[in-house]
């Protein structure tokens, strides 16, 4: 009897470290369990902030606005030469001595000016513009093209 306990032992003995190897395929279970809670979490937060307010957005709107007959114009060409309406001024002095003379600050003022037109050109109109008293001064542009 002694020696089937100690083959019992021996046997035992060179069986234990093949039960006890390193097992190196990684446990995914605890994973997904995570993964599931996170999405529920999610699933229920989203339409609830989603539709928490409500907001009515402006319509875009883009619509030419028509030159009435008692808005001035006031252009600027390419060369940098003034008119007044169709009349050519002579130079920003005088559209100032014109406008003052019409008497009417509160009258809406269109100015023109060419794209290609110096900066340098157009700014003596928009002082005799201010000198004038004239409050109502818009920049006219062409509509983008898509």
């Amino acid at each position: 009897m002694i020696s089937t306990r100690a083959h019992r032992r021996s046997m035992a003995l060179h069986s234990a470290p093949a039960e006890q190897e390193v097992i190196s395929t990684i446990n995914t279970t605890p994973l997904v369990d995570v993964m599931l809670v996170l999405l529920i979490i999610f699933l229920i937060t989203v339409p609830v902030a989603t539709a928490s307010m409500s907001v009515q957005l402006p319509q875009e709107r883009s619509e030419q606005r028509q030159v009435q007959p008692k808005t001035l114009q006031v252009s600027v060409d390419r060369q940098g030469r003034l008119y007044l309406g169709q009349t050519p001024v002579s130079d920003a002095a005088e559209l100032g001595r014109q406008l003052q003379a019409l008497g009417d600050p509160d009258r809406p003022v269109h100015l023109l000016a060419d794209k290609d037109a110096p900066y340098g050109k157009v700014e003596p109109a928009l002082q005799a513009l201010r000198g004038a008293g004239m409050r109502q001064v818009s920049f006219v542009t062409e509509p983008a093209t898509p």
